[in-house]
């Protein structure tokens, strides 16, 4: 597994580097926001830790661009903690985030479970194995992927596993506290407000006309739930 760090305080990249190759990672490193978009786009990385406050272009504007060329998951790291910032940083397109001063465990373990997710199905599967179709939605759990109308769709690690989660239990709602739970998992500690930003970002992407949703569907007062 390849893994790239960028943040521009040196110690803590060459901390996190040493801890990940220790763990048997391939690690490359960058200091600013020109570097992660750059490395990003030519070193095919399995995972991305980027930091939010960085000189030249920012986490969150490294984050957007690379985007717009990749669905790798991307750990986002934060020294302010800010309910603001996380909600930024998952509009930008990260699947997770950590707050500084973080403890190194908990920061392989987030890593670890990523990595995890993103590489779950990977195996000899039969053509139709993992194949799931709803409505205009179609979905390949084996290879991550996802069309709307036969277009193919791109989301992001975490928007995938939602709408995974969602059309594999049609016609159950799910409250925000009980899909951060079942769909990020370990204990996840975001603001529920995580789980809207994802639905309106997979409504623009997979519904014909998101503001009047067909198949991701709100039961006011209560969560979200797949149309059955």
């Amino acid at each position: 597994m390849k893994i790239l760090v960028v943040d521009d305080e040196k110690l803590l990249v060459k901390g996190i580097k040493f801890n990940l190759e220790n763990e048997g990672y391939t690690v490359d490193a960058g200091y600013d926001g020109e570097d992660a978009v750059s490395l990003a786009r030519t070193g095919n990385y399995d995972l991305i830790i980027l930091d939010l406050m960085m000189p030249r272009k920012d986490g969150l504007q490294a984050c957007q661009e690379i985007r717009g060329f990749s669905t790798v998951p991307i750990i986002m790291l934060t020294a302010r903690g800010e309910r603001s910032d996380l909600l930024l940083g998952f509009e930008s397109g990260a699947d997770d985030y950590v707050t500084k001063p973080f403890d190194i465990l908990e920061l392989k373990a987030r890593v670890r479970a990523l990595l995890r997710r993103a590489g779950r199905s990977a195996g000899a599967e039969t053509p139709e194995a993992g194949r799931l179709e709803r409505g205009p939605i179609r979905l390949d759990e084996a290879r991550r992927a996802a069309w709307r109308d036969g277009e193919a769709v791109e989301l992001t690690m975490k928007e995938f596993d939602l709408i995974l989660f969602l059309m594999k239990n049609p016609g159950k709602v799910y409250s925000r506290e009980a899909l951060l739970d079942l769909v990020w998992g370990y204990d996840y500690q975001g603001d529920t407000r995580t789980v809207d930003v994802h639905v309106r970002r997979l409504r623009e992407k997979l519904e014909p006309d998101p503001a009047n949703p067909r198949c991701i569907l709100t039961k006011w007062g209560v969560g979200y739930y797949f149309a059955d």
